[in-house]
């Protein structure tokens, strides 16, 4: 077999076994994991692949393409059909776990078409053996298949442009209408900022050339192709939506998304220097190592200029993203992910230039590594203890809320914690000796073990209470509602039906004469006059949740 095939075989099982297993060990996790795994779910019941509802409702605030490959997922693997050996976790982390092996071949690709294989493996080892890149894989949520979209959009876009004339020559046109798809889907994945990112990466590329109008006249064809592309890419949902729903629908999506971008949602309106430190400390350590290479140097592979050319689209992209989120008063960690695309990359970079000897160790990136590297180890070690030692930690607890949760009845074997110190011994003597392929193989080890032991447990202090009850009505003719927060697992969990009346919490809170019983859940932290309302029977009081019937 020759060489190049073994490397993409082997890239495609390192992804295989650090992405998939044990994805369906622990529940969806509120909100969006729960929320986009709900709307694969109602798509099923009622065949509306068309709307994306939520409680059967209309869901403006996403397109349908990551539910679609949810729904395939879940349908494929039969996961709510009886019998079935898959979880229904299983089914919607799947696709994510998938593109996540596509990632890794991707990056491997161009890191061998701009520079050779041993670059391309550097890439990949980076991404596996990084934090949030890795988790993220193994998540249920959008951001990982929307980035590979948009890395891809400016892959072919830059690749287009780096043949330079104003005559569309077969290349430049095939890497235009590439580019084009990939930002349609990207649209058709998460909105309408997928083609705005594209957008400001290339006026960025403008920009620091000065706007030169001979990069203008080079680009304007391959431009307009690829939004002509996007935009009939697009329309394959948003035409058919409109045309099924009329325009109110589509006008909602994108009020939601200019919304969404200029004011704040409530607990999530954080500092401005917010994604750069989620960034620094969660994509440890390809972020310490990206630093250098973001710095202007004298690059003996100047001669590269294809190679050179995409570390500076790289660049442009890194601070179009941190720039946008940090305008954006919404902050959510997985907003500047797709930031991550050109840190790997930068990383990789700077780690091949020391091996081929261009650049010599730097020690502050030793020292950033390994004080980077052992608080997230302490993080790791701290976790289950906390859970073994909760008795003795509770009285220091000032939250009511965190203190009931910390009550849960979670076995833990008593070893838990050494998978942390095991990697706090590894990261120090790794960086010591300069080891650097070895801290992400260690890495990417630690957060295996860890997903697959440790989050399950932890799962089970925050929400596998309310989840439980949740499941425990399955199947019945009933309403079940949380009141005083925002969830979306009593639709999941609860496997809720369509051709449901929708009842408002005043209702059934309220209502004299309720067609079919109530179940109601809040947190202990809830308002004393609901918890007083005269028409609730309080069932039990579990981790800090309390469980109620309507009388």
């Amino acid at each position: 077999m020759q060489t190049r095939h073994l490397h993409y075989l082997l890239i495609t099982a390192l992804g295989a076994v650090f992405f998939i297993p044990f994805i369906g060990s622990s529940h969806l996790f509120d909100w969006d994991e729960i929320n986009f795994a709900e709307s694969a779910r109602e798509m099923i019941l009622t065949g509306n692949y068309a709307t994306v509802q939520i409680n059967y409702q209309p869901f403006w605030e996403k397109p349908p393409l990551f539910f679609w490959m949810q729904v395939l997922s879940m349908k494929l693997f039969g996961v709510f059909e009886a019998g079935s050996s898959f979880s229904p976790e299983f089914g919607a982390r799947f696709p994510n776990a998938i593109i996540g092996i596509i990632t890794l071949l991707v990056f491997y690709h161009i890191g061998k078409k701009l520079y050779n294989p041993k670059f391309g493996i550097l890439w990949v080892l980076g991404y596996v053996g990084s934090f949030t890149p890795h988790l993220y894989f193994k998540s249920g949520i959008i951001d990982p298949t929307f980035n590979l979209f948009i890395f891809l959009g400016i892959w072919f876009l830059s690749q287009s442009l780096s043949i330079t004339g104003t005559f569309l020559t077969p290349h430049k046109k095939r890497y235009a209408m590439l580019s084009g798809l990939f930002v349609g889907l990207a649209i058709l994945t998460k909105g309408p900022v997928g083609g705005l990112i594209w957008g400001l990466t290339f006026v960025t590329y403008w920009g620091v050339n000065r706007f030169s109008k001979q990069i203008l006249l080079d680009a304007l064809k391959p431009v307009f192709i690829a939004i002509g592309i996007a935009f009939l890419v697009a329309c394959i949902w948003f035409g058919l939506s409109i045309y099924q729903n009329g325009w109110g629908l589509f006008l909602e999506f994108i009020q939601y998304q200019i919304r969404l971008l200029t004011t704040g949602d409530a607990g999530h309106e954080q500092p401005f220097y917010y994604h750069f430190l989620v960034v620094l400390v969660g994509c440890f350590p390809i972020s310490v190592l990206a630093i250098r290479a973001m710095m202007p140097t004298r690059d003996v592979y100047q001669a590269n200029i294809e190679a050179e050319l995409f570390k500076k689209w790289m660049l442009y992209l890194f601070w179009v993203v941190m720039i946008l989120f940090t305008i954006v008063k919404t902050k959510i960690v997985h907003y500047s992910s797709m930031a991550w695309f050109p840190v790997s990359f930068l990383a990789a970079y700077h780690v091949y230039q020391i091996l081929e000897g261009q650049w010599k160790w730097s020690k502050w990136v030793s020292f950033g590594l390994i004080f980077i590297g052992c608080t997230m180890a302490i993080a790791l070690t701290a976790v289950p203890l906390v859970g073994q030692y909760a008795t003795q930690i509770i009285p220091y607890i000032k939250d009511d809320f965190a203190v009931a949760n910390l009550q849960a009845k979670v076995t833990w074997n008593g070893w838990e914690q050494y998978i942390g110190l095991s990697y706090l011994v590894g990261v120090v003597v790794l960086v010591w000796q300069h080891k650097i392929k070895e801290l992400y193989l260690l890495t990417a080890i630690c957060l295996f073990l860890y997903s697959a032991i440790v989050v399950r447990k932890i799962e089970g202090y925050s929400q596998r209470a309310a989840i439980s009850f949740y499941e425990s009505l399955k199947g019945q003719d009933v309403y079940v509602e949380p009141i005083g927060f925002k969830s979306y697992a009593q639709l999941f969990y609860f496997q809720k039906q369509p051709n449901q009346p929708l009842r408002t919490e005043a209702y059934l809170l309220n209502e004299p004469h309720l067609d079919k019983p109530a179940y109601f859940v809040m947190k202990i932290t809830a308002d004393s006059a609901t918890k007083a309302n005269p028409n609730l029977q309080l069932i039990k009081e579990e981790n800090g949740f309390l469980f109620y019937k309507r009388k």
